[in-house]
């Protein structure tokens, strides 16, 4: 069985690339998706639409034409891995914890032991929380290769 695993959350650290190759490393049947991580494209997704005058309506579009992408691939995949970083808040992929445990999509919170609190519910839900990518590779790897 070849696995589909979907990287939801924190764009500004190189977590994603960690993973992806530490999963390649051990050569686990698994393949990866995302969100669009450029910042710059996915602000402006929505502008194929028209330009808006206001940041608000702009957001709105680009935020619907997000979720075309980010929903499919989530209905689409085995388990979601969603990071949340320090530096900024990443509301989007509260969002996608949601909306994963409201599908029966199962996933793993990964998040320094500081956001513990913060995200107590949304780690509640959680197959697993994790503190480090290599955990999250563990995981995986275990997932994957005892079925």
């Amino acid at each position: 069985m070849s696995w589909k695993v979907y990287l939801s959350g924190e764009i500004h650290t190189d977590w994603r690339k960690q993973i992806i190759e530490g999963c390649k490393t051990l050569d686990l049947p698994i393949s990866f998706s995302s969100a669009v991580t450029d910042h710059d494209a996915s602000d402006g997704a929505g502008d194929v639409l028209g330009i808006e005058d206001s940041n608000v309506w702009r957001d709105h579009k680009s935020a619907k034409v997000n979720a075309i992408r980010i929903r499919t691939l989530l209905k689409h995949s085995d388990i979601a891995i969603i990071r949340f970083g320090n530096k900024y808040k990443q509301w989007n992929a509260a969002f996608d914890a949601g909306f994963c445990a409201s599908s029966s999509i199962p996933y793993i919170t990964l998040h320094d032991e500081g956001l513990t609190h913060a995200l107590k519910e949304v780690d509640g839900a959680a197959m697993a929380t994790a503190e480090t990518t290599e955990q999250v590779i563990q995981l995986l790897q275990y997932t994957v290769s005892n079925t």
